[in-house]
């Protein structure tokens, strides 16, 4: 009984300092509170997501119509369904501010190991959502799956091959929806895990503060100055969410994504969802289908180029506070670019923003 009691206590005094006691700057801002929101809106997401697989089918001819079926016929299934299409989009939202407050405020040059695991989670996630945004099974949806995936047969020898195991055929049907809702379900547990792994780097070396200055002789517990303010910086997202999810549901969603799929009409004007616009920006400004998909891919792994920099946070901080904000001006525009027709002018923007946009991250590496 004692080796018990010995061990819960010793699990609590571990837990006490990992939330509780956790050593805190004391002049931290609600900058900090992105990473906290964008947790919620996770577990938001993996509640409803949970609820939502109970009456799913992954099944080309049933799908759409029992997207539809889960709104209309199931109880608060309205509600249910829009908590999941509308967290999606915030949680996007605060995970762009996330990585926005760590390039502004050099949270990357203090803990190489957290911004490395916070790279993958982030590449995780958008798989994920262009997972999810398959299965209503819309046009937008299908013609969106046959786009990206049938950019994998590209890759020199192995391309083709993986394209149609991931099709199951040779073109995008049922066991494509089949292996899409698999993976859009196991993801998320993969992808708590990993943020536990994320919390434990930070906790293990601490956060940065705004002045860039070591703080360790002077840190306050977590609890409870800093767990009010989380709670506090709940309610301004959520009251937001809700808004939307009441007066206007389908905001973020295309229209063209209320028609069933047909792989008979392709839609004049193929676009993701906003929160993959920046990449498909990208993608699009290379005339190369290999060069474009390396593109895309490198929009988001260009951020490891980072561990190169400095670990000194004084050096060139004002420098690398105005290269955080042309990168995040050169990101909302090339997800404007990404949103408008394949013509000129759009050609040649996407282009020169796509090269400012690989070009500031090495500027900032450099630093």
């Amino acid at each position: 009984m004692m080796n018990k009691s010995i061990r819960k206590s010793e699990m609590f005094n571990e837990i006490n300092k990992f939330i509780i006691d956790l050593p805190t700057p004391p002049n931290i801002n609600y900058w900090w509170n992105m990473g906290s929101i964008t947790g919620l809106f996770f577990m938001s997401q993996f509640i409803t997501g949970f609820f939502l697989s109970m009456h799913y089918i992954s099944d080309i001819n049933k799908s759409f119509f029992m997207v539809v079926s889960i709104e209309n016929n199931i109880w608060e299934g309205f509600l249910l369904r829009n908590l999941h299409s509308m967290g999606a989009s915030f949680m996007f939202i605060f995970i762009y501010l996330h990585i926005f407050r760590s390039l502004f405020y050099g949270s990357f040059i203090m803990n190489y190991k957290v911004w490395s695991s916070g790279v993958i989670l982030l590449l995780l996630t958008m798989m994920t959502a262009f997972l999810g945004y398959v299965l209503p099974w819309g046009q937008m949806s299908y013609w969106a799956a046959t786009v990206i995936t049938n950019m994998i047969s590209a890759i020199p020898i192995l391309g083709k091959p993986v394209v149609i195991w991931i099709w199951g055929g040779f073109n995008v049907g049922d066991p494509t929806l089949n292996r899409f809702f698999s993976l859009h379900f196991i993801l998320p547990f993969i992808l708590l895990v990993l943020m536990m792994v994320h919390l434990i780097l930070l906790h293990l070396n601490g956060s940065n503060n705004p002045l860039g200055i070591p703080s360790s002789a002077f840190k306050i517990p977590f609890h409870q100055t800093f767990s009010y303010k989380d709670i506090f910086g709940f309610m301004l997202p959520l009251f937001l969410f809700f808004v939307l999810i009441f007066l206007c549901p389908d905001l973020f969603t295309d229209v063209v994504n209320f028609i069933e799929a047909n792989p008979l009409s392709t839609p004049p004007h193929i676009m993701p969802e906003w929160y993959f616009l920046f990449a498909y920006g990208i993608l699009r400004s290379v005339p190369n289908k290999l060069g474009g998909v390396i593109a895309l891919f490198m929009s988001i792994m260009i951020m490891y180029i980072l561990l190169m920099s400095s670990k000194n946070l004084l050096i060139y901080n004002s420098l690398r506070k105005f290269i955080a904000n042309l990168i995040a001006s050169s990101f909302i525009l090339l997800s404007y670019i990404g949103s408008q027709i394949v013509e000129p002018p759009f050609i040649v923007m996407g282009q020169m923003l796509s090269t400012i946009y690989f070009l500031l991250f090495f500027i900032m590496a450099s630093m």
